[in-house]
């Protein structure tokens, strides 16, 4: 570690990052005492890295494995790597995580890139890599999304990612604020962060049991610009805060966290929306995201910027058109409340209620553990390569429920949870 990247850590506070680390072995995945960990993450995270070793000896990992990414290893790829390079990925790899989830390795993603980093490169090169990466990855993507094993996804700091959301301040100074960001939305600003992320689960827990009481059939979501018709798979189930994965273990998969979600029918998506707040992806900023569906599939998509990226992304397979998600996320959320855009999906979803193009969640069915993959389409959940969170909530927004025989209960207003 350089002089200036030992600054750099020095201006985030250490003991809230060893609360982090510990949340997201206690609270994210509940390791359990002999599990294996396999930990991706940036160079830059290497100081949580290790605090999250630290945790997860202390409550008895078996072996804990990190894979690290680099900026500018990255960047070398796309200078200087000939053509064919962007059609390949690094399949071996990704079977090989497959393996150790199917062995019931526990699985924690540390992210803190910088979110702008291929803003520069050819936009063509991005989105093959992107496109054969996600092939590769679909081994082990299948047992996160399946939710085979326990996993978290929490987030550190980086210089890059710091100076994107704070781009006026100092380098030391925009890590410091993003760090207390970040440690604020991920509940570890104050002690006792284990037991107050106990009582947040159980205030999401009464949120999922009242909507799967209702069984509603469809939600409808009126606001300015948008009338869309979500209708809700066959056998949905809503989740939210802690859920308990196929091998037992009861874990929280995203930290932070606000949104209780469920699977759409990828068949009976009808109407048009509008973002309410930008998507970063890939190294692109797509605003402004208008689209129109009928009969589940979108058929118009617009976008003041990256509206290319965007159509590419659509073009990917033909669930990509497609939902898999649907998220309520409630306008006074503390994450909307920082008024920050963390161009990182991790946070600015839990900014907003919000919808998810590509592959469903196999888990969020009733019993969805025993349905087979085409037990779920058939149900009208969605099959893709991607998937992709964004934004359509805002104080503007009317949610009602709608039951089967036509009538309405009001979910949200103005919003706020009816």
């Amino acid at each position: 570690m350089t002089a200036h990247q030992r600054n750099l850590s020095a201006s985030i506070d250490s003991v809230k990052l060893d609360r982090l680390a510990e949340v997201a072995v206690k609270v994210g995945l509940r390791l359990r005492e002999g599990q294996d960990l396999l930990l991706t993450a940036p160079v830059a995270a290497l100081p949580l890295v290790r605090k999250v070793a630290e945790h997860a000896y202390k409550a008895g990992a078996g072996i804990v494995t990190p894979f690290f990414t680099d900026e500018a290893f990255t960047l070398a790829r796309y200078r200087f790597a000939h053509d064919a390079s962007f059609d390949r990925a690094a399949g071996w790899l990704y079977e090989g995580m497959a393996k150790a989830f199917t062995e019931n390795t526990a699985r924690l993603a540390i992210v803190g890139d910088n979110p702008m980093l291929l803003s520069g490169e050819d936009p063509a090169k991005v989105a093959r890599a992107s496109k054969a990466n996600s092939k590769a990855y679909q081994p082990a993507l299948e047992k996160i999304v399946n939710f085979d094993t326990n996993w978290n996804i929490i987030a550190y700091p980086s210089a890059s990612w710091a100076k994107q959301v704070f781009p006026d301040e100092a380098e030391e100074v925009a890590v410091a604020r993003l760090a207390e960001a970040i440690f604020s939305a991920s509940r570890v600003d104050k002690d006792g962060a284990v037991a107050n992320w106990d009582a947040h689960n159980a205030r999401l827990a009464e949120r999922t049991a009242w909507l799967n009481s209702q069984r509603f059939h469809a939600l409808h979501y009126s606001a300015p610009s948008v009338d869309l018709t979500i209708g809700l798979a066959d056998g949905h189930e809503w989740e939210g805060g802690a859920s308990t994965a196929k091998n037992g273990i009861t874990c929280n998969a995203n930290i932070p966290t606000e949104e209780v979600f469920t699977t759409p029918h990828c068949a009976r998506v009808s109407g048009h929306v509008v973002s309410s707040k930008p998507l970063s992806y890939q190294g692109t900023l797509i605003d402004n995201i208008q689209v129109k569906f009928e009969e589940g599939r979108i058929v118009e998509a617009r976008a003041s910027r990256g509206e290319e990226v965007l159509n590419k992304v659509l073009d990917t397979d033909e669930g990509a058109r497609r939902l898999g998600e649907v998220a309520l996320v409630p306008h006074s959320s503390p994450i909307s409340k920082s008024g920050l855009l963390f161009f990182n999906t991790l946070f600015d979803e839990n900014a907003a209620s919000h919808i998810a193009l590509g592959q469903c969640y196999s888990k969020c069915f009733i019993d969805g553990a025993k349905l087979t993959p085409q037990q779920i389409a058939a149900q009208g959940g969605n099959q893709s390569l991607i998937h992709i969170d964004w934004m359509i909530g805002s104080d503007k927004t009317d949610i009602d429920g709608i039951h089967a025989d036509g009538s309405r209960v009001p979910v949200f207003r103005k919003g706020e949870w009816a």
